[in-house]
């Protein structure tokens, strides 16, 4: 990730953080089991684990 400069990063976890709380508050609305509910899980986990990656470069976690 040389590309990315911290001020990059630190800006797309915001985005990502907020996207991940706005997916779960929209999540109990949706029946289990459609594809609507599917479909949002697996973003929620892919977003988390962009998430945690991100926090890992940023020296953000105690790993």
């Amino acid at each position: 990730m040389d590309e990315f400069t911290k001020e990059d990063l630190t800006a797309a976890l915001r985005a990502i953080d907020s996207t991940i709380r706005k997916c779960e508050k929209v999540l109990p609305k949706l029946k289990p089991g459609t594809s609507s509910h599917t479909l949002l899980i697996r973003r929620i986990k892919a977003f988390r684990i962009a998430s945690s990656l991100m926090k890992r470069e940023l020296g953000l976690l105690g790993l």
